[in-house]
């Protein structure tokens, strides 16, 4: 039985809540939150106390952490918690510097830690069969992939102004995706951006709208397309294109029927968000942190795929400044 204490009670820590408590391998013992209603909230949901991050870092009765809380407390977090001997889940990014990232994971290899960086959607059931059917071979080799993720509604500006941007706070969970179905290593990126859903994400500073072009040494490539807005509900697709054929994974809904009557034919709604989209997702990348935890190997995303998918943020960000290609050797 792993022990948790669960850091940052928001939004993503309620989805990391159900996950942990649903595992029977994990028990959730402490949860602290700058906000004592929501770290309560949460207590009294799942039957755990309220402790201060200090008071977990201290804890006897507690093996891991998962990392929930503003992204420029991650790295200190990460750094703390392997001193410590514990193991530690944290959401991305580690950081929005790569250089602070590169000493986060020196000292979690110094330590000897396990960490486990939150790119929940290799664990998605559809885009792990994709990936799967790459594996096998079904499309031959990979050439091209179609990566579409498109939010139903852009987040208040002051979490825009913290956030790192949309290339470091939403298209890294593209990019590492990117990198999980190319398998290898992107060389150069092509990003373009603008602000089409709210004048005041530009006035921040941000974009609200982006298409990203990467490929690697041998020719492959893969075209992100990024918005803060569809209309129609949360929309996550994939395709991959191979010497052949073809897998894709298409938009799921909650419920997968089709009525077809006089008036033609429908389907209920996409997910509203992610926190109902990936929600099998979420339980599956707990799981897997258990697993390395117990097995004491390697977990994986790494602290190094987080750091090659802040890169790959980075020079989406260079290439839209410079208004050109960008080779990852620049970044």
């Amino acid at each position: 039985m792993l022990r948790f204490g669960l850091l940052g009670a928001g939004r993503i820590g309620k989805v990391h809540a159900k996950a942990v408590t649903g595992n029977p391998a994990a028990k959730l013992v402490a949860v602290a939150d700058a906000m004592a209603p929501a770290a309560e909230a949460i207590a009294a949901q799942y039957g755990c106390e309220v402790r201060s991050i200090d008071a977990i870092l201290a804890s006897a009765d507690i093996d891991a952490v998962v990392i929930c809380t503003p992204t420029d407390t991650h790295a200190d977090l990460i750094e703390a918690f392997t001193n410590a001997g514990k193991a530690v889940f944290c959401e991305k990014p580690i950081d929005l510097s790569l250089a602070r990232v590169k000493e986060c994971l020196a000292t979690v290899r110094a330590n000897k830690g396990t960490l486990m960086v939150g790119f929940n959607r290799r664990f998605d059931p559809h885009f792990a069969a994709v990936k799967a059917e790459i594996t096998k071979g079904s499309i031959g080799e990979v050439e091209m992939v179609t990566i579409t993720s498109r939010d139903p509604g852009a987040p208040p500006v002051e979490y825009i102004a913290r956030s790192g941007g949309i290339f470091r706070d939403m298209t890294i969970h593209d990019f590492d995706m990117a990198r999980f179905l190319l398998g290898e290593e992107v060389t150069e990126v092509s990003a373009m951006a603008a602000v089409l859903v709210d004048p005041a994400i530009g006035v921040a500073g941000d974009s609200d709208s982006v298409q990203v072009m990467l490929k690697t040494a041998t020719g492959k490539m893969a075209l992100i397309s990024n918005s803060r807005r569809a209309t129609y509900g949360y929309d996550q697709r994939i395709e991959v294109h191979g010497s052949k054929g073809v897998v894709s994974a298409e938009n799921q809904r909650p419920v997968s029927i089709e009525v077809a009557n006089g008036a033609g034919y429908t389907r209920p709604p996409l997910h509203d968000f992610f926190m109902t989209r990936y929600t099998e997702a979420y339980a599956a990348e707990i799981a897997a942190f258990i697993d390395a935890v117990a097995a004491k190997t390697a977990a994986e995303p790494s602290g190094e795929d987080g750091l090659s998918a802040l890169a790959l943020a980075e020079a989406a960000l260079k290439s839209v400044a410079l208004g050109r290609t960008v080779k990852m050797s620049e970044v």
